[in-house]
């Protein structure tokens, strides 16, 4: 049997993942309460029934005072021979707080109505779990639909994960820098198809518009070099324990050259398929919004 222990931060996602698992036949438990985890494992590990070959337990904030109680359980279970795997759920506290604040949902910890002071008790809280995690997925750029693709693929189809989320962002210099970029890069030196009037309408994602830019040899060396130092520094920050890596490439209005260089990043990633990689073109469709 498959054991899940699902947790992390309140607003991360834990309640998607469950419902997912679910999808997949786990048997799932929400919020059990933890004197009673050691005792649903033994029954599990003994059912015989042949629907149930896996379950997953969520566990998060709600506990209370019983959560610090959880890493003797977890150790225990562990010298009894049981094998479990953790999957953490985490997210930027800005992030957190506007999903809760769109879901005019209070966060269990935040006593004093502050949804910010909950989630920073909570950090405290939970980071046993955070160091002791196989999986650690930061949803802070995840669509649902990626978060569950994310985790069919560790669950589901067994593929390779690593604690690492990397969003490529292409966006336009004019409506501003991403807050949330790690990494910017500036393609403006690239020839520019909005001065073709064939291309100006269209965008990275049409390939005429993707051939005039790479049809260019400083564009297709600097994709290479751009590939090679990314490919350098990811390992690097995951070693210090950085989940989530946010790569912009921006040009002046965010639809031709940056469009075409991201889609070129993105493909070089993801044909290694070590990271979770995402490709997200903020600005493609500004222009002709303001022009309507």
């Amino acid at each position: 049997m498959r054991l899940v222990i699902v947790t992390g931060l309140s607003g991360a996602g834990k309640s998607t993942a469950l419902k997912m698992l679910e999808d997949a036949r786990y048997f799932c438990v929400d919020n059990l309460p933890i004197a009673l985890v050691g005792k649903f494992v033994s029954l599990m590990s003994g059912s015989q029934e042949e629907d149930v070959q896996n379950a997953a337990i969520g566990i998060d904030a709600r506990s209370g005072k019983a959560l610090e109680e959880l890493e003797v359980v977890l150790d225990k279970l562990k010298a009894e021979g049981n094998t479990f795997e953790i999957l953490f759920l985490d997210a930027e506290d800005k992030v957190l707080v506007k999903r809760y604040k769109e879901s005019r949902r209070s966060h269990p910890l935040a006593l004093n109505g502050r949804v910010d002071d909950g989630i920073r008790l909570e950090r405290q809280k939970t980071e046993f779990l955070r160091k002791r995690a196989d999986y650690i997925i930061d949803t802070t750029h995840l669509l649902t639909r990626e978060l569950k693709k994310e985790l069919n693929n560790i669950f589901v189809e067994n593929g390779k994960f690593s604690n690492m989320m990397i969003s490529v962002l292409s966006f336009g210099f004019k409506y501003g820098i991403p807050e949330d970029a790690d990494l910017v890069f500036d393609v403006r030196f690239l020839p520019n198809p909005y001065y073709v009037d064939e291309l100006r309408p269209l965008t990275g994602q049409d390939e005429g518009v993707f051939n005039y830019v790479m049809d260019n040899e400083i564009a297709r060396q600097f994709a290479a070099k751009l590939d090679d130092m990314i490919k350098f520094l990811i390992p690097n920050y995951a070693k210090e324990g950085k989940t989530s890596l946010v790569i912009a490439i921006g040009c002046t209005g965010g639809k031709h050259r940056s469009v075409t260089l991201a889609r070129v990043l993105y493909d070089k990633l993801i044909e290694t398929r070590e990271y979770g990689i995402r490709l997200e073109h903020r600005d493609i469709g500004k222009d002709a919004l303001l022009k309507k």
